[in-house]
């Protein structure tokens, strides 16, 4: 039905109301496009919180906007990113609210191998921009983890090879981590799987891995892709746990393999990675073992055939103490004839002292301390009597020169001398301007004198070009315009070329200035 056909001859249109009109627009639109396929270049993306992705898809003429609702966008296999050539299946809408059209995309897929790779390349070229393939920051593993984490699908023949070349080398403790390892699950699921295992508490019930292998078998790239979702790079660089990627066959190359800190081209040489070989380390052992105990043998050997020839080099004890045990006996003969002198020496000594501690002794030193003692008190009243008196004198002068007499002629004298102070300033000051004054008068007079002005007034005149002064004919032939300032101002002239002279004796005839 055409909503625009005149109903009358007289071509009278029927009146829509605006929403009549946007109605009958989508339920145009909406049944002639209910399901279509569309081949362009991903333009614009949002990722707004309410978790629907708004998009523009384009080619070199044109622009239509989509829109993915939330629960479509979860299960979409592959994200949409800027510059992405995809094939869009859905269907046509309106938006009335502002009177444009967009499709409702219900799947997406990239358009073809070649769109895979060049997403691939950008999200290679972006991380590798911010750092995260730096050698630098890879870290080293360590050398006998005690506990492994696999993050890896439980049903698989993956995790059966990484077992059984655990048993063989060297059995560990080994957590499993299940996920999906292809899908639209595989990348949510890896990357909370790998942050999960980070936020373990070492030493907590579930105890950390000290080492994390992140496996799966081989397949096409489309089957590989979820280990080239960002998230999944990110979260592997981000990762404090040393990890080791065994993606694939040795061909396959994935992204978690430029950011983790060890690449194993199979899931088994990531077990080998992981842990050395117990019997190795047995044999190595036993053989330094051996060594030790063979060197431990010979070093005896040797310091016991040092000790014999440095025993022989030495004398005999007997040798050795028979100086000192003479020396001994002769001190021991003369030891009581000495005790006996320094007995003796010490009892004279005390008997001189003690001579002088007599009873008669010690009361005349005291008699003659007590005298002295008298004498000095007969001396101290006079003294006393003698500094208060110069104190008090000393007082007196300091009080007379506090009185307010004295304070007043003390202020009076010091506000003449300050007032002739101020005076002596003003007339210095008055003298120096004065003096400033005269040099200054004298300089403007100078500058007046050499003024090329006052040349001018003497009849003399300045000829310029522009802002070039003209100072001979050469000079004024080559200039366009000329401007002569008299001593009353300045005016502008036309410029002319002089004639020759005929003869030296001819006159040069005089232009006109106008």
């Amino acid at each position: 039905m055409d909503l625009f056909e005149d109903d009358t001859t007289g071509g009278n249109a029927p009146e829509f109301t605006v929403s009549e009109i946007s109605g009958a627009v989508k339920r145009m639109v909406e049944g002639e496009f209910s399901h279509i396929k569309i081949r362009g270049e991903v333009g614009r993306v949002s990722f707004p919180r309410s978790g629907h992705v708004y998009l523009d898809l384009k080619d070199d003429r044109s622009v239509l906007a989509s829109v993915i609702w939330k629960g479509v966008a979860s299960r979409l296999e592959t994200r949409p990113e800027e510059g992405l050539e995809v094939i869009a299946t859905g269907r046509l809408t309106t938006f009335p609210g502002q009177s444009k059209y967009q499709m409702v995309i219900e799947d997406m897929r990239p358009a073809g191998m070649g769109a895979l790779m060049a997403m691939l390349e950008a999200r290679k070229k972006k991380l590798e921009a911010e750092g995260l393939f730096d050698p630098a920051r890879k870290r080293p593993l360590p050398y006998l983890p005690e506990v492994i984490g696999v993050v890896t699908s439980p049903s698989g023949a993956v995790i059966r090879d990484i077992l059984h070349r655990l048993r063989d080398r060297f059995p560990r403790k080994v957590l499993i981590w299940p996920v999906a390892v292809q899908g639209n699950q595989c990348a949510p699921e890896v990357t909370r799987a790998i942050e999960g295992f980070n936020r373990l508490t070492p030493g907590g019930a579930l105890p950390r891995p000290d080492l994390l292998i992140v496996a799966r078998g081989g397949g096409s790239i489309e089957d590989l892709w979820g280990f080239n979702e960002e998230s999944v790079a990110r979260a592997a660089a981000a990762s404090d746990i040393p990890l080791i990627s065994a993606v694939g066959h040795e061909t396959d190359t994935t992204l978690i393999d430029y950011v983790s800190d060890r690449r194993a081209p199979t899931p088994t040489a990531a077990a080998e990675l992981a842990v050395p070989v117990r019997l190795e380390l047995m044999g190595w052992l036993d053989g330094q073992g051996a060594r030790l105990t063979r060197g431990l043998e010979r070093d005896l050997t040797q310091r016991g055939q040092r000790l014999r020839d440095l025993s022989r080099a030495l004398p005999r004890p007997e040798r050795l103490v028979e100086t000192a045990r003479q020396r001994l006996d002769y001190a021991g003969d003369r030891l009581p004839a000495a005790l006996r002198r320094g007995v003796d020496r010490h009892r004279l000594a005390l008997s001189d002292l003690s001579g002088s501690l007599r009873p008669a002794t010690l009361r005349r030193a005291v008699a003659h301390e007590a005298q002295r003692v008298a004498n000095a008190a007969t001396r101290l009243t006079p003294a006393q009597t003698r500094l208060i008196a110069a104190r008090s004198e000393a007082l007196s002068a300091r009080a007379a020169r506090l009185r307010p007499e004295a304070l007043v002629a003390d202020i009076t004298r010091k506000q003449t001398e300050l007032d002739r102070l101020t005076q002596r300033l003003i007339d210095a000051q008055s003298r120096l301007a004065r003096q400033q004054q005269d040099r200054i008068t004298a300089a403007s007079r100078l500058l007046d004198t050499l003024s090329y002005r006052k040349t001018l007034e003497r009849g003399y005149a300045v000829v310029r070009s522009g802002d070039e002064v003209i100072t001979s004919t050469e000079q004024a032939k080559a200039a366009t315009c000329l401007e002569i300032e008299f001593a009353d101002g300045r005016f502008a002239v036309g410029s002319a070329p002089a004639k020759s002279r005929k003869s030296k004796d001819e006159p040069p005839q005089q232009g006109s200035l106008f």
